[in-house]
This record gives C-alpha cells, structure tokens and sequence, in this order.
C-alpha cells in the first residue's frame, strides 16, 4: 500500500461507487421516463395514466432488482474466493460495455424499447456483484474505530450519486431531444471515470482459496444462524430496503401525477432525499465515536415513521414535499450506516463477501416486494398519497418489532441521545476491548450515571454488577433486565454474594462483557477510592482479559457528589465534556492494587486531553471576577477588603501603568511579599502576557543576582518600604520599578477606565488596552519559580498555564473550596504553593485570601484569623509549630482545613496541634518541578453507612486527579512491587517544561515523561504515599546506605521533643567513605543519653551517629520557604569539624 493508499484507502473506491451508482439511477430514470412518455402520448392525462405509469415503473424497478436478487446468490462466491478489489476491477470494465450497448440501443430506437431493459437487467447483474465486494473490503481497508465513519462516507457518496443520478437522468433526456443515445453517452464517460478509479483500490487478499456456490451459501447460513445480532441486522436491512422501494417507486409517480413536475424535475424529490440520507449518514459515522451504534437504528425508524406519516397525511405541496423527502432521507442516514457496519462487524472475515451477498438476496427481494406493493396497492384505488400512508403505517410495525425484539437498542437509543445532547463524549483506548469473547471493564466510580457513559462508548452490551438496592428499584428494575445486570449485595450472605461473583463469571465464559466497579461506591471525596478485591474471585482461573477504565470529568457532573450535592447543581456547560478510557488488557492474575495504579495512569493521560477546552489563567480569573464581581477577594493589614471586580480592575489599572516600563519585555520580575499589592502586580503582569518571575528575596543577593541573570530580567517590581524593613540589597544592572510611585500615576479617571474595561471589555480588547505583547497558548510560561537552593544554585522551573491550571483543578476537586473559604496568605509568591493556592486557585474558584507579609510573625497571623474568619491555613511544620506555640485556640476557631507541607510533619506535632486546635493538619507533598502538588492527604468522607477513607497517618496521601506516580529501583529504572521502597517518578499535565536554560537538567530530571523526584518514597495498596527520604539525604557508610531521616526521627524521639531540634547532614570520611553529622539546639550534656536511648531502640549501629559528630548551634538553618537549608546543614558541619 503506497502512501496515498494509507492515508485516503477509501478513496478509489469511493470515486467507482460514485460513478456507479450515478450511472444505475441515470439510466434507470431514463428507461421509465422514456416508457411513460409513451404512455403519455398513448393515454394521456387521469387516473388511468397514473395507474398505467405505476405499474410501467413498477416494470422498470423489478427489471432492475430481480436480477439483483438472483445473482446476489452467486455473488458471495466471487466476492470470497477471489480478491475483493479484483472483483471490484472487473465490475467496473463490465459497466463500461454496458454503458456502450445501452448508448447504441438508444441511438438505433430513441422511444426506448426492450433492449435499453435489458441493458438495465444487466447494470443490476453488475450491481450485485459489485455489491458484496464494495462493502466487505471496507474492514479490510479501516480499522474498527474507522469502519462507521468509512460507512458514512460511503453512503454519502452512494447518496450523492443517487442525487445526482436522479436528477440528472431527466434533465440528461429533456436536453438531447429527439438523440436520447447524447445522454447514454455522457454516461459512458462516467463509467470509464470509475474503471479508472476502481484501479485506485488497495489490493487486498482472498478470503478463502475454496468453496463453491453451496459451500458458500452454507458457510454464509451458518454464521447468520450462529449470530443473533447478525440475524437481526440483515433482517432490519431487508425491512428498511422494503420500505425504500415502495417509497422510492411511488414518489416518482407522485412528482409526475400529484406535483405536476417535468421530466426535468421528476428527480426533485428523490434528489433532496438522497441530499438526506448523504447529511444524515455522515452525522451518523461521525456521533457513532469510533464504535457501531446500534442505537441509532430506533432512532432512524422513529424519524422515518414520523416523516413518512407526515407526507401522506399531510400532502403537501413542492416545497413541503422536498422537505419531506430530505427528513426521510436524514432518518435513513441513521439507519443505514449502523446496519451495515454491524453487518460488515459481526459477519466471520472468511465468510464476510458470503453474509453480505446471502443478506442480499433478501434485500433485493425486499426491494422488489416493495415496488409489487406500490403497484398493487395503486391497483386496489390507493393514490400516490396513500401508499405513502401505508409505508409509515409498515414503518411503524417495523420499528415495533425491533424495539421488541431487541429492547436493549431502545435503551442505546435513549442514550445515545442524553450523551450527544447533554454530554460530548470522547473515547480512548477503544482498540482495547476486544470485538468478541469475554472481557471484564474495571472503571473508577463517580457518579449514578458511569454505565451509561461506558454503555455509549462500546458497541458491545455489557452486563454490570449492581447494588441490589438499585436493582430492585420499580423504574429501574426492567432496564436492568434488559441489559442484563447481575444483582449484588455487598451485605447480603457470602453464599448470595458468591452466587453473583459465579453469574459474572458464567457471563465471562458465554463471551459477554462485564463490567464491575471495584471501589465498590461512588466516590464522595472526588478522589479515587480503595480497588476491592472481589473481581479477582470472578477472573481466577479464567483466561479473560481485565480492562482498566477510567472516567475523566465526570466529577462536577450534576449526577457526582460534587459540593456534597446530587441534582441539585447547575452544570458549568451544556454538553458537559466527558472521557471514557480504555487500558491496555492486563492479566486475569492481575491484583487490586495493581489495576489501581493503571486506572490511575489513566486518569493522568485523560487529564492531558483536557487542554483543549481549558482556559489561560487570566480569562478564568476575568470570567470569575464578572460572574461574581462583589465577592471577597483579597485583604491584608492595610485594606480590610477588595472585591473580586476590584481586583481585576485594579490589575488592569497597575498593567497600564506599568506598561511603559515593560515594553518589549517577555519577563517580568517581581519581588513583592505576600499582601494585596503583591497579588495584584502579578496579576497585571499574567493580564499582559508576560511571564512572572517572583524572586526570592531570602537567599541574599547572590541568589537574587544569579535568578535575574538567568531569567534575563530587565526590570524588578518592589517596594521601598518592603526593601528598608527587610534590609535587602538589589541587584545591579537592572531597572527598578518602585510600587509606591506607580501608584501615585493612577489618577481617578484612569482608575474609572480600568473599572470599565473590567467590566465589560471583551477580553481581547482588555488584553490589548493593558499592553499584551501577545496572547499565551495554553503551553507558554506562566511563571519561573526558582528552587530554593536548599541543594545547590536555584535553578529555574518553568510552568506553563497549563501546569498552574491542570494542579489548581487537581486541588478543587479533593478540597471542596468556593466562597465560603478564606484562606490565609503567608507564603511567599515565589513559594510555588504560595503562587498556585493563595493566588491563582483563590481568584479563579471564588476564595478569598487574607495576606500577611511573613509567616513569622504569629500574634498578627492569629488576630487576622480570627478577625477575617480565615478557613484554611497554610504552612510548612515549622510555621506550624510556631503557631502552636504563640497561637490562641480561639484564633483558629474558624479553620476548618489546615494544609503543611515541604518537610515531614512529626507525629508529636500533628497530635499536639490537634490537641490545642481541635484540628489536626493534612499533610501533602509537593515540588516545584509539579506545579507544586503531587498527593495530598484529604478530610474523610463520614454519612450513614458511608465511611471513605482519604487520609491515612504516616503517609503524604493519595495523589491528585490526573496525577500517576510510579515506584521504581534507582538505578534499573524498572517498577517495584507495591509496597517496596524505591525512587519516586512523577508523571502528569503539572509537570513542569524544563529548567529555565538548563537543556541539560532537564534531561536528566525526565526519564521517558516521567519527572525523577529524587525522593525515596513506598506506595501502599490503597495508594496512599509514603515518602522515606531525598535520596539525597543519604549517607553511603560502608556500602549501605543510610537515610538522614531515620536518624533524625529517632533523634527527635529520645529527647520526646515537639520541635525539631535535631539535622542529620553527612561529610566525606576517608575511612568508609561518609560519616553521619548531627546539628541539634540541646545542651551538650544531654548528647550522652540520647545516643543510650537511640542504642537501646534498635536502631542499627551504623545509623548511630559518633559522640563527636554533634554540633551544637543557636538554631537549625532553615530557608524563607520553611525547609530545612540542607546546603547551610552540611556547610556548618564542614567547617566546625574542620576546625575540629
């Protein structure tokens, strides 16, 4: 297969069609026109000539279709034995003679005659051998995902063709006049047109070497009588087809009898519902997602009834008429394209040019039972408007008897149209589930309505376990026997349980789909709950193939637990965008835990395919601060409160101030603390299209001059007052741009004008008033956040909009925040948590933010928490720790979240913090590199006969939605077992781009899209994580590696202190290579009787640091974030024993 061949195989195949079936209908409406026009000038007008005209194009129709029915026996054979393409070939060459004998019949006898019949006899032999072929290669052609949009396209073109075929065919005969043979030989044109294309088609193999006509026929026989889905759909294509003839045949008539129409416009109604059928069968293949819907047929029978009803009852005229025809022709597409991609799907691929020859003997019966039933029923007095009654009354018996026989295609139905009218539904990963034999769906679980979408993803029926409680509702419980549910009570006996488990497994072995949610209940924390392990009962022992599945989106869907609400929200958008994801198959040994970790995964690639409909992080925060201008924003010491449009007009009045001093600049520095100014120049800067670079102003100006260096910053936003009470030095060779005296510039008009545009500036108007030098992509920089050096020099992370966004909704939906929540903003902008939550989360979801310039200043933290009615506070351990210390209870009555992270969290600190609070701290755990959130421990979810547990004690928690984490050996890179210890990887949309010019990092931090977080860390089977330590904090003594962390945490226990008075550091030794070095704020002379203690606990030898390796110091090194300063630890510790 060449290139072109790969990328457009239908191409060829589509012009031939075309060609073809414009040339059938062309002649076929020549041969009846020219055939009344004799009876025209032998009976003229009246009833006679309509009942004579029915019965002649009754004649002309069965002509055509006899032929098609009888060599439809033989055609299969060809079709099988030989290259479908070959037959394709062949055919074509035969059209062309045809075209050629029937031109020279109608120059020799312009009235017609017998012999232009018999040339239509012969167009209709070719058909039917063309048919099986044109059909049956189209699987070989496309993939499975493919073949109902490769259907679509070929009704389309069959369709236009039939169009233009039927509209042409008069005009073709009323232009030549008294040389009818002028238009037969226009035709032949075309015929050669589709030999040629026919050459086009991608070769393709036999299907079988033998077999002959019987053989075929009962090769084709048993795989119908073996295929109750096949058997239905070749007997709805014969029902379909049956009605088409009897309508096709009496509307021709109707347009000549009733409409009065010419030759020339005969075809008009025939024309605009082929248009129809070509509009309705693309819709068809284009909503059926890469699967076949068998739930369109109902839904294409009810508006085929309904048009067809509405035609004979309501005769309209020419206009009503037309529209009429293209209403049938639109409810045809919806039939047509899932019909026959389920016959082409079901039908054995040996056996496939077989079944659909041996189908259509039948349809072409049909075909002709249709055009006898126009004529008979024209014969007992029926007009042309009464026939069309009667096939809307036959429509409707069809469309019972389907509905009856397969009511499991009215309930697709019915969702088909709730998930393509409320919900756009996209799909991954169909490839997986396989096309026959059993399977076993694992999906997470969010809402009431997860079936459904699983339902409308596949096109095969799929059996789920149910609550019995559900099952037994009264609406529900017959939808539940049609689709096969198998009743489970998760509190019933273990014999009514495992009789269940046994029906799935029985269902599992007849070759169906089941599909059990393993969570066991939907999911109140918006988190993905603990896998149970009752599928694996149901798998053991059975080769079936276990797909994980996630659903993506489904959380904040009217029918989640969203807001601890159910119905009673207002979707954000109709349709509600939702993914539905396929895993690769996994083992039927496959555990609990392990399916999991896919599902996981899973969730994470599915939240990458979000980007396409998310916003940048400034239109979301202008579309919130217009949908709730007067909400609470912001406050700090020295305003009491800014609303939400205050906000946005207030950055927009700082960008156009500061719009002088930024020309030309992508990047912008700023080095404010965190108070409302702070905000809102970060906010002016991300209004304009600039990347933030908030400077850490803890490091000394060292650290500051080597971030702007490599940010190439030109300009850094600061305050005098800030600068003087910090007593900080800037930089030189850049430009300083003073808050205070930007300030004094915004005049009450230009405050006026920034309010107006706030207001009601279409956004890209408002971009460029406040001086955007371009419009971000969803993957341009947002911010660079340096790290804190606390390892060697910062080093640029650079986040994109995307990241900042895809981690702020992470958050939102475990922590259920909104306009009630306040939270406090004491840490620093460029603290990558301070950034993300107490600034783009809080103005973007409605949560207001309370600023305080430092967080070691725990009597002004206190009074403003308590003031504000601050909710959720914020902080590192050590901030923590401090505030218990200082802190009031009563200050913290409000608080109801209270979030650490960046170092451990003891356990004497958490219960001493609850004891005094009443709250006890989520501990979570984040880098820079992720934007920063990776897991994070959540509040439980409590209800009667509900408990879901989301936080677990000793662990950092579960990792975000959309977050994958992965534990493998450090060295091998290859995945450890659940519950092993290993190098943590990171993998999600808040990974960062890279370092900010720093190719070289960058590779070395990403191992195959996973970010390598350098942290050791255990992951247990509910997928709560644990971290053990940097892997950086290891000293290699003697070969073995020993964790500072452990030797620091059994440290803190003997001395049984609630603040940390201890760091482990390690130097190099030339004797066994490093050495363990103790940094602590005791007394010497309690040194002696900690080593006893930590001896006496177990801990290994080689874990018990030297009497002589302790250091005292007046207080831990600790950098601006809260962390430990592990570069100032080992520095000390160099220097001290070096002066030994």
């Amino acid at each position: 297969m060449n290139n072109g061949e790969r990328h457009y195989p239908l191409r060829g195949l589509l012009i031939a069609q075309f060609f073809g079936a414009f040339n059938d209908n062309a002649w076929k409406l020549m041969v009846a026109l020219l055939a009344i026009k004799q009876l025209a000038s032998q009976i003229g007008a009246g009833p006679e000539f309509e009942a004579a005209s029915q019965a002649q194009t009754t004649l002309t129709f069965v002509v055509f279709t006899l032929p098609l029915m009888l060599v439809s026996i033989f055609a299969g054979v060809f079709s099988d034995r030989f290259s479908k393409r070959s037959v394709i070939v062949v055919m074509k060459v035969v059209e062309v003679v045809l075209m050629a004998l029937g031109t020279w019949a109608l120059y020799h006898n312009p009235s017609g005659g017998i012999l232009p019949l018999i040339v239509l006899g012969g167009m209709a032999v070719q058909s039917a051998l063309f048919s099986p072929a044109k059909y049956g290669i189209l699987p070989e052609l496309l993939p499975h995902e493919r073949l109902a949009v490769g259907n679509g396209q070929l009704e389309l073109w069959t369709f236009l063709a039939i169009i233009g075929g039927t509209g042409t065919g008069g005009v073709l005969l009323q232009m030549s006049g008294s040389s009818p043979w002028l238009g037969g030989a226009m035709l032949l044109l075309f015929s050669v047109a589709g030999c040629a294309a026919s050459l086009m088609v991608p070769v393709v193999p036999r299907a079988r070497d033998e077999g002959g006509l019987v053989s075929t026929l009962r090769g084709a026989w048993q795989a119908v009588q073996a295929d109750h889905v096949l058997r239905l759909g070749l007997t709805g294509n014969v029902g379909y087809w049956t009605i088409a003839s009897l309508v096709g045949q009496d509307i021709l008539v109707y347009a000549k009898a009733v409409l009065g129409l010419s030759d020339s416009l005969s075809g008009l109604p025939l024309a605009t519902f082929g248009i129809g059928i070509g509009v309705g069968s693309v819709l068809a293949g284009k909503l059926s997602h890469a699967k076949v819907e068998v739930g369109q047929i109902p839904l294409g029978a009810v508006g085929l009834t309904l048009g067809l009803l509405m035609l004979g009852t309501l005769s309209p005229g020419l206009t009503g008429t037309l529209l009429g025809m293209g209403w049938l022709g639109f409810a045809s597409g919806f039939i047509l394209v899932p019909i026959n991609a389920l016959i082409q799907w079901r039908a054995p691929q040996d056996r496939r040019g077989a079944v659909i020859a041996f189908g259509n003997i039948f349809v072409f019966g049909g075909v002709v039972v249709g055009s006898l039933g126009a004529w008979m029923l024209s014969s007992v007095g029926l007009n042309a408007a009464g026939i069309l009654n009667a096939a809307g009354i036959a429509a409707i018996a069809l469309t019972s008897w389907v509905v009856w026989l397969m009511p499991e295609s009215f309930i697709r139905m019915a969702l088909f149209l709730v998930t393509h009218t409320f919900y756009r539904l996209r799909v991954a990963g169909l490839e997986h589930v396989p096309e026959r034999g059993g399977a076993l769906l694992l999906p997470n679980h969010v809402s009431f309505v997860d079936g459904l979408f699983l339902i409308a993803s596949i096109d095969r029926p799929i059996r789920f376990l149910v609550d019995r409680r559900y099952y037994e509702m009264p609406l529900l419980r017959w939808t539940a026997d049609v689709m096969g549910v198998i009743p489970i009570s998760a509190g019933g006996s273990p014999r009514e349980i495992l009789h269940a488990l046994r029906e799935a497994g029985r269902r599992l072995d007849e070759g169906e789909v089941v599909c059990v949610f393993p969570e066991g209940q939907i999911t109140r924390t918006g988190g993905l709950l603990s896998f149970r392990q009752g599928f694996e009962r149901i798998v053991k022992g059975r080769d079936v193939p276990v797909i994980p599945v996630h659903l993506d989106r489904v959380w904040g869907s009217v029918f989640s637990f969203i807001g601890g609400k159910f119905l009673t929200k207002r979707p954000d958008r109709i349709p509600y965008p939702v993914t539905v994801s396929y895993g690769e198959p996994m083992p039927s040994t496959a555990t609990a835990s392990e399916v999991r970790q896919r599902v996981q995964e899973l969730g994470e690639e599915a939240w990458r395919a979000r980007k396409s409909d998310r916003r940048l992080l400034q239109h979301s925060f202008i579309r919130a601060a217009r949908r709730h201008p007067l909400r609470f924003a912001f406050a700090d010491a020295t305003r009491s409160r800014v609303s939400s449009l205050e906000s946005l007009a207030g950055a927009v009045a700082l960008a156009r101030a500061l719009r002088p001093h930024w020309i030309n600049q992508y990047s912008v520095g700023i080095m404010l603390p965190p108070s409302v100014g702070g905000a809102l120049v970060n906010l002016a800067a991300t209004l304009s299209g600039r990347t933030v670079v908030n400077l850490n102003y803890t490091v000394g100006r060292n650290g500051i001059e080597s971030m702007v260096r490599q940010a190439g910053l030109e300009t850094i936003v600061t305050s005098r007052m800030f600068l003087e009470k910090a007593n900080l030095e800037m930089p030189e060779n850049v430009k300083i741009i003073w808050i205070e005296e930007i300030r004094k510039t915004i005049g009450t008009a230009e405050r006026l004008k920034a309010f107006a545009m706030a207001l009601v500036a279409p956004i890209g108007m408002l971009e460029k008033g406040v001086g955007a030098i371009h419009r971000p992509q969803l993957d341009d920089l947002a911010t660079i956040i340096f790290s804190s050096g606390s390892t060697g020099e910062p080093k640029g992370v650079m986040l994109s909009h995307f990241n900042v966004d895809a981690n702020i909704e992470g958050v939102v939906q475990v922590f259920h925040v909104g306009s009630g929540d306040r939270v406090m903003g004491i840490l620093p902008f460029f603290h990558s948590f301070g950034y993300l939550a107490t600034l783009w989360l809080a103005v973007n979801h409605g949560v207001g933010v309370v600023y305080h310039p430092t967080p070691l200043d725990p009597a002004a933290i206190g009074e403003l928490m308590e003031k504000k009615r601050v909710t959720i506070l914020i902080a590192t351990p050590t901030f923590l720790q401090l505030y218990w210390r200082r802190c009031l209870p009563e200050q913290f009555g409000s608080v109801r979240i209270v979030l650490t992270g960046a170092e451990k969290l003891s356990e004497r600190l958490a219960c001493a913090f609850e004891d005094k609070f009443g709250i006890r701290p989520f501990e979570g755990y984040g880098v820079t590199e992720c934007a920063p959130v990776i897991s994070v421990n959540c509040p439980d979810f409590r209800a009667a006969g509900f408990h879901q547990p989301a936080s677990r004690r000793g662990t950092v928690g579960r990792p975000l939605p959309g977050v994958s984490l992965r534990i493998v050996d450090p060295d091998s890179f290859e995945p450890l077992p659940v519950g092993t210890a290993g190098m943590l990887l990171v993998k999600g949309p808040n990974v960062m781009q890279g370092y900010l010019n720093r190719p070289d990092l960058t590779a070395q931090a990403m191992h195959d899209g996973w970010y390598v977080t350098g942290d050791i860390a255990v992951l247990d089977e509910d997928g709560f994580l644990s971290i053990t330590d940097r892997l950086s904090r290891f000293a290699k003594i003697g070969g073995e590696m020993v964790p500072h962390g452990k030797v620091e945490e059994a440290l803190q226990q003997a001395v049984e202190s609630d603040e940390q008075v201890f760091a482990v550091t390690s130097i190099p030794d030339e004797k066994k290579g490093e050495q363990l070095v103790v940094l602590h704020t005791l007394d010497e002379s309690v040194i002696p009787g900690v080593l006893e203690k930590i001896a006496a606990s177990g801990l290994p030898n080689l874990f018990i640091p030297r009497r002589d390796a302790f250091i005292k110091v007046d207080q831990l090194p600790v950098l601006g974030t809260g962390k430990l300063d592990l570069r100032a630890l080992k520095r000390i510790a160099l220097e001290r024993l070096s002066d030994g």
